[in-house]
C-alpha cells in the first residue's frame, strides 16, 4: 500500500529513545550458549545488545522514550490526540501496551492502540498517524516502537538468541507549518504466504501454553534464516525505491538511508542495490541488536540527536519484518 501524503503535510516534530542500562555482549553470551564473538560479529555484525531490568516492562521503555520525543518537540501529554504503540511483545495480550503508555505519560484525551507488524511496526504507525493528520482528523500524533525481547528468546537456542535486544523509540508527529519538512511519501506491505519464515508459534490461541507443552519454548522466536535474508534485501530494495520514486529523488539527493537494524550483510546489501554509499546509511545495530519495531526508531532519534542530518535534508526509513511485512518512507526532515 503505498502513497503521498496529499493534503495537510505532515512533521516529525520530536524523536526520543531509550534503552535498558544492562548490556549484554557477545563475550556474555560465550558462557549461555556455544557460540563465539567472532562468530556473531562476522555473520550479523552484532557486538552487544541492552537487556530490560526484571519488572522493567515493554511500556515503561515506551513510556521513557515518549517522554523524551514530547520534550523535544515541545508538546504536553494532554494536547496528544492520538498514540500507537507497535509491538509483539506487549504488555500483556489485553488492553493494548498503548493503554498503559497513556496512564503513565497522562495523556488522557488520545486514543491509544498497538498494532503488530513485528519489525515493520513503527513505519506502520507513521503510515498510520500521517494519514489521520493529513487528513484533519487528528493534531498531535505519538508513535511507539517498542520491545522485550528478551522475555521470548530461546536462550537455548544459538541462532536466535545472539539477534535480539530490547529498547524503544518514539517519534511525535503533527500537521506541518509553513516552511517545515514533512513526510513526502511511504509504502506498506504485508505478504501472508511466508508467515512461517520468522513468528513466534506458541502462546497464542492457535497454541496456547499449557502445562503439557511449557518446556517445548513454543512461546519463543522461531526463524529460517537464509531465506528471511533472501525476502528481507529484495522487499526493503523495493520498497526503497518505490518511496524515492514517488517522492522524486535520486540517489544523490537522500542524504541518509535508516534501514532496520537487523543485519550488517542486509543493510550492506541494501546499501549496494540502492546506489547509496556505506557513509550515506545509519547503522547502530553492533550496539544494540535486533530490537524489531523499536529499531528504526532508536535509530532514528540517534541520527537526529547527533545531527547526522538537518533541517532541509531528505531521508529513507526502510524495515522489514516477521508477516511477511515491510515498509518505507521518504522524509524532507
Amino acid at each position: 500500500m503505498s502513497g503521498t501524503e496529499s493534503n495537510l503535510p505532515v512533521t516529525i516534530a520530536g524523536t526520543g529513545s531509550y534503552l535498558p542500562e544492562k548490556v549484554v555482549t557477545n563475550k556474555d553470551l560465550e558462557s549461555l550458549v556455544d557460540t563465539t564473538d567472532e562468530w556473531i560479529t562476522t555473520r550479523t555484525g552484532i557486538k552487544a545488545r541492552h537487556m530490560a531490568a526484571e519488572g522493567e516492562h515493554t511500556s515503561h521503555m515506551a513510556t521513557k522514550a515518549a517522554e523524551r520525543a514530547l520534550e523535544q518537540a515541545g508538546i504536553a501529554p494532554e494536547d496528544l490526540d492520538l498514540i500507537i504503540v507497535a509491538t509483539i511483545t506487549p504488555d500483556t495480550l489485553t488492553p493494548a501496551t498503548a493503554c498503559y503508555v497513556q496512564q503513565n505519560l497522562g495523556a488522557f484525551n488520545a486514543v491509544a492502540f498497538d498494532i503488530s507488524a513485528a519489525c515493520s511496526g513503527f513505519l506502520y504507525a507513521m503510515k498510520i498517524s500521517s494519514r489521520l493528520i493529513s487528513d484533519g482528523a487528528f493534531k498531535n500524533a505519538l508513535i511507539i516502537g517498542a520491545e522485550k525481547l528478551s522475555s521470548f528468546i530461546n536462550w537455548e537456542d544459538r541462532t536466535t538468541c545472539v539477534l535480539f535486544g530490547d529498547g524503544a523509540g518514539a517519534a511525535v508527529l503533527r500537521a506541518a507549518e509553513e516552511g517545515e519538512g514533512s513526510i513526502i511519501a511511504t509504502d506498506i506491505g504485508t505478504d501472508g504466504r511466508q508467515t512461517h519464515l520468522l513468528n513466534i508459534p506458541g502462546g497464542g490461541s492457535a497454541c496456547p501454553t499449557t502445562t503439557e507443552n511449557a518446556g517445548q519454548r513454543l512461546a519463543t522466536l522461531a526463524m529460517l534464516g537464509k531465506e528471511v535474508f533472501k525476502h528481507a534485501v529484495t522487499r526493503m530494495r523495493d520498497s526503497a525505491n518505490l518511496v524515492i520514486e514517488r517522492a522524486g529523488l535520486k540517489p544523490e539527493d537522500i542524504k541518509l538511508v535508516i534501514p532496520h537494524q537487523a543485519n550488517l550483510r542486509i543493510i550492506d546489501a541494501i546499501a549496494d542495490r540502492l546506489a547509496v554509499p556505506n557513509d550515506r546509511v545509519f547503522v547502530n545495530l553492533h550496539k544494540y541488536g535486533n530490537t524489531s519495531a523499536a529499531a528504526i526508531a532508536i535509530a532514528l532519534d540517534e541520527a537526529h540527536r547527533e545531527k547526522k542530518f538537518e533541517r532541509g535534508d531528505h531521508i529513507i526509513l526502510v524495515a522489514f519484518g516477521a508477516g511477511l511485512t515491510w515498509a518505507a518512507a521518504a522524509v524532507k526532515w
